[in-house]
């Protein structure tokens, strides 16, 4: 194939997709991606509304079993559940992602290839501990934490009320950090051995499910030890706070906004925008990477994110360097790569597809988003009614088609965005 230029090379047409090439193009992405949903609109129903409904489940289990006697015995069974409620929504999201492989236009050239044949368990299980950390640093977890409670309280509205009366602590929506930090401290040792040895089963790629199993150990370490790290922290903050090194560091703030010009104008500015700036283009590239992870693209490691550039040169000579070194430096960035290398390997995929395209995606994640927003308010709106606590009735089923909806087709933008990006990075690269 003659190669005059790389929008050349992408329209030139190709053999045995047998798709028009305008598909390939950045500004099809919507189109591309309605075209997925009605394709698998049945699986994809199936497998959300199976999840949900485990999930659920799993939940009002966890909130049943989360009052009575021998109370910290139940809470490390009610810890231990809602560890699977996560693990339920990261086996949905990524089955959820299986099962529109075959509509994508990248899956059926590696097919045609002899790649890209892979079971959904495999999936998961090579994704399962990058997936979990995605969803724990980007708060994803907060939505079932609330859950949780919600059902809690919605189980027994009048309990709260009625402890209060009796001069009784109320245990409502406590389940999840009412554990006593021995006892959480006990488990997360256990919890740490599980994650540690199946982790390195994980990476030298033994055991079928090392991969869960690591995941689920990580799962359990971090929650387990919600009740333990409050209290801990708790202790610390107050003991760093009456440091005179950290009232001193206090004071040149509160100094530098009454000395330095425009200092809380621009504070304030930047505090007012971040968190749009997380929404609109964080929290689009963290579905994006669970994607890009679960079709497998690329080795989701830091040296992946900055091979071909400058700081891979960089990164040679930090190896040459004494290995204390080398230690510290890891450390002080495990929290920064363990957050931002994943996004920025899904970025740079993105990217090589064109600028727009990840432009395009973010602004129709958003699109999405809203739209659900306005259709949960149509639903109550639709649905209201005079009749006292009826909303008790309506809400879960308008949740529930909102949510299908909005994951669905979420779920589908994220295919067609990986989709587009390795279709015109591979052809580009013939």
């Amino acid at each position: 194939m003659r190669q005059v230029s790389g929008t050349s090379e992408i329209a030139a047409p190709r053999r045995g997709v047998g798709r028009p090439t305008w598909l390939l193009s950045p500004y099809a992405l919507p189109l591309h991606a309605f075209r997925i949903a009605a394709k698998c609109a049945l699986p994809l129903i199936i497998w959300f509304s199976l999840g949900r409904l485990v999930r659920w489940a799993l939940l009002l289990l966890a909130a049943t079993l989360s009052h009575g006697s021998w109370y910290q015995a139940r809470l490390v069974v009610v810890m231990f559940l809602f560890t699977l409620v996560v693990m339920t929504s990261l086996a949905t999201t990524a089955g959820m992602l299986y099962v529109i492989r075959g509509a994508l236009m990248e899956t059926r050239a590696r097919r045609e290839a002899g790649e890209g044949r892979e079971s959904l368990f495999g999936a998961l299980n090579r994704t399962a501990l990058v997936f979990a950390g995605i969803y724990l640093t980007w708060g994803f977890v907060d939505e079932d934490m609330r859950d949780f409670e919600n059902i809690d309280m919605l189980r027994q509205p009048d309990r709260w009320l009625l402890d209060n009366g009796r001069g009784v602590e109320s245990t409502i929506a406590e389940g999840l950090t009412g554990l006593d930090a021995r006892v959480s401290l006990v488990v997360m040792v256990i919890a740490f051995a599980v994650k540690t040895l199946f982790g390195r089963r994980h990476e030298i790629n033994q055991g079928r499910f090392s991969g869960i199993l690591a995941t689920f150990g990580e799962l359990s370490f971090v929650f387990y030890g919600l009740s333990a790290t409050a209290a801990v922290v708790g202790a610390r903050s107050e003991w760093i706070g009456s440091r005179a090194a950290i009232a001193d560091a206090r004071d040149l703030m509160t100094q530098g906004k009454t000395s330095v010009p425009g200092w809380e104008a621009i504070s304030g500015f930047v505090g007012e925008i971040w968190p749009h700036v997380i929404d609109a283009l964080a929290i689009p590239l963290a579905w994006l990477t669970v994607g890009i992870l679960a079709y497998g693209a690329y080795v989701e490691d830091t040296r992946t994110t900055i091979r071909g550039t400058r700081l891979e040169r960089a990164a040679v000579h930090v190896e040459r360097t004494h290995s204390w070194t080398r230690l510290a430096l890891i450390k002080l960035s495990a929290g920064w790569t363990g957050r931002w290398s994943p996004l920025l390997n899904s970025l740079r995929l993105t990217l090589r597809g064109g600028a727009p395209l990840f432009g395009l995606f973010t602004l129709c994640y958003a699109g999405l988003h809203i739209g659900g927003d306005y259709l949960d308010r149509a639903g109550h709106y639709f649905l209201a009614s005079e009749e006292p606590y009826f909303w008790f009735f309506t809400d879960v089923p308008i949740a529930f088609v909102r949510d299908l909806l909005v994951t669905t087709m979420t779920v589908c933008l994220v295919a067609a965005t990986f989709d587009l990006a390795a279709t015109r990075d591979r052809l580009a690269r013939r």
